[in-house]
């Protein structure tokens, strides 16, 4: 039963994928996050100017 779960590889290539998406999203969740304070702070602006 160990031998066989050791040598089992179809979950390996699904943990990878999930370990890459996860690597890509972080940075971009964060991005997003960033971009959005900035733009609430230019429309912030622009609704104190009119």
């Amino acid at each position: 039963m160990i031998r066989r779960f050791l040598c089992e590889e179809t979950g390996t290539a699904a943990i990878e994928y999930a370990l890459i998406t996860a690597l890509i999203a972080v940075p971009l969740i964060a991005s997003f996050r960033t971009i959005g304070e900035k733009l609430s702070g230019v429309f912030s602006n622009i609704s104190t100017s009119l």
